[in-house]
């Protein structure tokens, strides 16, 4: 596990709040994390297109959505979706991931009010509902399964479509995890003397502390973007020390709405 061990178990916040901790790494770095439950019986979780890019916080405001989490990634200059993307069962524009990754990386596909996080492989070919496709998965079965050295879904391996490898170093996270009966939204600042992000194999060893059964990564960096209440929660920074007010605009959302 890539956490100091007094910080496990986490205590997780009450559901539909958010609730700011820092977090001790091994090798005595800190960082601060920003953490959203959702009560899976009262809450769906729904895929959102900001069609032509928008701050999450300004988008939210104007939908009237009070609690979300940055979605997948972008591909640039034009801010189209990159991975697959689905909503009410239509496929959205997207840049479809470099094959042969984009039939094995994660997705979270919501059939029915039912949520799952699972390889693209493991989901039907046409899926029904919403479906957002980002990755690495962190978390399968309650355990942490991302490694950096496998590279199962490919992220370093086929890093052309991103700005860099994802999975090297630390840095500001986002990450959406499901347990036996809450959802939780988690993002983690970073690129800072105040807060170092954390690794991907930290991340997944955070959403196992937090009792996830499952859980992805979703878009970081300067993008990460956790609305709870309505307001912007963590701190985006676009680099070392330099805030992204606001937040950067983004492409795609998870939506937690009240059922």
């Amino acid at each position: 596990m890539a956490l100091a061990s007094h910080v496990a178990p986490l205590r997780a916040p009450r559901s539909g709040s958010a609730r700011r901790m820092r977090l001790d790494l091994e090798d005595g770095a800190r960082t601060t994390i920003h953490v959203a439950a959702y009560a899976t019986a009262s809450t769906e979780l729904r895929v959102a297109v900001l069609r032509g890019q928008a701050k999450l916080e300004a988008w939210c405001a104007g939908q009237g959505v009070q609690e979300a989490i940055v979605g997948g990634f972008f591909a640039r200059p034009h801010g189209t979706p990159l991975g697959e993307v689905r909503t009410r069962g239509v496929v959205r524009e997207h840049v479809p991931f470099t094959a042969p990754f984009d039939g094995v990386r994660a997705c979270v596909h919501v059939d029915g009010g039912v949520a799952a996080i699972a390889p693209r492989s493991a989901l039907p070919a046409t899926p029904r509902g919403d479906l957002l496709q980002a990755g690495p998965l962190l978390v399968r079965d309650g355990r942490p399964v991302f490694r950096r050295e496998e590279d199962h879904e490919g992220f370093s391996a086929a890093n052309g479509q991103f700005d860099s490898d994802i999975t090297d170093g630390r840095y500001p996270r986002a990450a959406v995890g499901l347990a036996e009966d809450r959802m939780f939204a988690v993002a983690v600042d970073g690129r800072s003397r105040h807060d170092a992000g954390v690794t991907l194999e930290e991340l997944a060893a955070l959403m196992a502390a937090l009792g996830c059964h499952s859980a992805m990564n979703l878009d970081g960096g300067g993008s990460t973007s956790l609305i709870s209440g309505g307001r912007l929660r963590n701190r985006p920074r676009a680099a070392y020390d330099v805030m992204e007010e606001g937040g950067r605009p983004i492409s795609t959302a998870l939506l937690f709405v009240p059922r």
